[in-house]
């Protein structure tokens, strides 16, 4: 899911991110996310990649189910919609002042 938000109403992408509960995460490829935890474990969890598109703030997030099954890949049991992906995406606009 796809949220994208004025740049003006977002000055700092990443304090904004987390005030929303999110913290910074390297990935394996070392870019920079955040992830919020649903629970106590690691999985699953709420994932956000920002990129910054004109002059708007694209958040990419999505719903990571389980860490990838095989060795050196990274793909994973991911969900980027429905509706525990849009309740997130609608609490995360609630910060939007």
């Amino acid at each position: 899911m796809k949220l994208i938000f004025e740049a003006t109403k977002i000055v700092d992408p990443e304090k904004f991110i987390r005030r929303c509960g999110y913290g910074q995460h390297r990935t394996r490829t070392g870019e920079t996310s955040y992830v919020k935890r649903v629970h106590g474990d690691w999985y699953p969890r709420y994932h956000i990649y920002i990129q910054p598109q004109g002059e708007n703030f694209v958040f990419n997030l999505h719903l990571d189910q389980r860490a990838p099954v095989y060795e050196g890949v990274t793909a994973h049991a991911g969900e980027y919609d429905g509706d525990v992906v849009e309740r997130e995406g609608e609490r995360i606009k609630s910060f939007v002042k």
